[in-house]
């Protein structure tokens, strides 16, 4: 009896065909999500319209949409690697899905990676549509294309690393709870749609210290006002990625 010969041969993907897989898979999963499409696409478009269209919020001098439209991407940062990240990471410890994707062929550092790229290609099709939106209503924006893509990768890294602190420290219940009401905090007081000026100079020095206000704010800095490279900003994000993705890694628990 001689051996066979099986097609496809035995054995696990290679690990760049699995993380693929696996992104593929998260990134279909997030975007046929009710809520998590609510949170990642649809509100940051009616809340770019609605305060574009309608003068609720004084932006200072210039088109409201100038102001709005770094801001509302910073939002979109935040709703796809913070809030929708801890949500759906937190239900998935909490049923068990983690633990039995932790036992796969995939290593537990390639199904974060994973996780990290779905974030990553959700908020690249944010990007596009926000963009677009913001473009018809009358947006001009300048600057250095380099910092844009700088300011949203580190502050996509810090928003993952406090997302997934969060969805692996706390109960699933208790992660819903906390990263709608941090989403809606820092909607209000982290620059997205109220100008920082327009809080007390106590509270506002603490405010641009989060992540959120440090993204908007760079981001502002360089769409609206043509700055080079906003390296405060991109040093407060810095700090924020190194922290929260340190403390990820050190404290996630995977049950």
């Amino acid at each position: 009896m001689s051996a066979g010969t099986y097609a496809p041969r035995p054995g696990a993907a290679p690990l760049s065909r699995m993380i693929a897989a696996q992104t593929a898979f998260e990134t279909r999963m997030l975007l046929r999500n009710g809520e998590q499409l609510l949170l990642t696409v649809i509100i940051p478009s009616l809340l770019l319209v609605l305060f574009s269209a309608v003068d609720i919020v004084d932006t200072g001098a210039g088109k409201s949409v100038d102001f709005l439209a770094p801001g509302i991407l910073a939002l979109a940062v935040m709703s796809t690697a913070f809030t929708g990240q801890a949500i759906a990471t937190g239900f998935e410890r909490r049923y068990g899905v983690l633990k039995r994707l932790g036992a796969s062929p995939l290593p537990r550092w390639a199904l974060m990676t994973s996780k990290t790229l779905s974030v990553i290609v959700t908020e690249a099709l944010q990007t596009v549509l926000l963009t677009v939106i913001a473009l018809l209503l009358g947006w001009s924006p300048h600057g250095n294309p380099f910092a844009v893509l700088l300011l949203l990768v580190l502050g996509t890294a810090a928003f993952s690393g406090l997302g997934l602190l969060m969805a692996g420290t706390l109960k699933a219940e208790a992660t819903l709870a906390a990263a709608n009401l941090v989403f809606l905090l820092l909607l209000v007081g982290g620059g997205v749609i109220v100008p920082m000026d327009k809080f007390p100079g106590g509270v506002r020095s603490v405010l641009e210290l989060l992540p959120v206000s440090a993204l908007s704010d760079g981001l502002r800095d360089v769409l609206q006002h043509g700055a080079s490279m906003p390296w405060g900003d991109l040093g407060i994000l810095a700090v924020w990625a190194v922290l929260g993705l340190g403390a990820a890694a050190r404290f996630f628990r995977w049950e």
